[in-house]
């Protein structure tokens, strides 16, 4: 683990700190694992949630810094506790206890070796649930190469299709090609889906894409780029939840939720495409609660 933390390349920032030493990534985190929430979660796609719920692991800090981020709580680093890749791997094993339907890493990009050690001890231990690498999409590919074996699926998000747009919303111009290229290993990773009788995903690649006001247009070409290049191979889910949090620090143009009509005309654009494999999101998911509380729940034993 530690010569990976040395000179930090994990994601495509390969800022080149030496996380070892003190320094911090330029996603804020250092050497020690850092962890805010682990629980059952019941607001993932119905194929990772089922009606048990997904035992979800959220980590602290993130290569990305959103500028609309709604886990800011989480992705500043402002929230979490430091523990073990031991403690890690007995929270595997409690979340399978509770009858969790897969274990689900969300924002894992930074603690890759930390997740592969925490893993590779707990399926030695007994975890048999799919492994769920729940991620931004900003990825470094030789880091995903680390992983082959031990994930099952790969739900990503793929942001944005123009450059400018990464620089503007996520201070990451490279942002598109880096997407590009993870979801390209991590389709020959998991290959095509795969559901056991209830429906819950065993296997394969979802794609989330959350439409941003004003951004109908970079939406239709990240939507087309998926279809035209992976066909119904990966699973697509349209989000529309988007939610100004904190305005005033927001740009102008995304200080107001998503037009129903937007959303809409995004999702006809999909369907006429061809697309069949996905999920849509219904009603007024903006007003809905996605956000459970950052409060070290499941973190300590007891």
């Amino acid at each position: 683990m530690e010569p990976l933390l040395k000179r930090c390349r994990l994601c495509p920032h390969a800022c080149g700190a030496d996380r070892t030493a003190g320094e911090k990534g330029k996603c804020g985190a250092g050497a020690q694992l850092k962890v805010a929430r682990a629980a059952l979660h019941f607001w993932e796609e119905p194929c990772i949630s089922g009606a048990v719920g997904s035992g979800t692991v959220f980590f602290s800090h993130c290569p990305l810094h959103c500028v609309y981020c709604q886990n800011a709580g989480i992705s500043s680093g402002k929230a979490g506790a430091g523990i073990t890749t031991g403690r890690l791997a007995d929270i595997f094993l409690e979340l399978q206890e509770q009858g969790a339907a897969n274990i689900n890493l969300v924002t894992p990009t930074h603690y890759v070796p930390h997740i592969i050690e925490a893993l590779a001890r707990a399926k030695e231990r007994g975890l048999t649930l799919p492994i769920v690498y729940n991620c931004s999409g900003y990825e470094g590919v030789e880091a995903l190469r680390l992983l082959a074996g031990m994930v099952d699926i790969y739900l990503m998000d793929f942001k944005y299709m123009d450059a400018s747009i990464a620089r503007r919303y996520s201070h990451a111009a490279g942002y598109p090609l880096a997407a590009k290229r993870a979801l390209r290993e991590m389709v020959r990773q998991a290959g095509d889906a795969e559901f056991d009788e209830k429906g819950l995903m065993r296997r394969g690649v979802i794609v989330r894409h959350l439409l941003l006001p004003g951004c109908l247009e970079d939406s239709r070409a990240v939507v087309r780029y998926l279809y035209e290049t992976y066909g119904n191979r990966i699973w697509l889910s349209l989000m529309s939840q988007y939610t100004p949090v904190c305005k005033e620090r927001l740009p102008e143009e995304l200080r107001r939720q998503v037009r129903a009509e937007e959303y809409d005309a995004l999702v006809d654009f999909a369907v006429s495409l061809g697309i069949e494999n996905g999920f849509i999101q219904e009603g007024k998911a903006a007003d809905e609660s996605f956000i459970p509380p950052f409060d070290l729940t499941g973190i300590f034993p007891g």
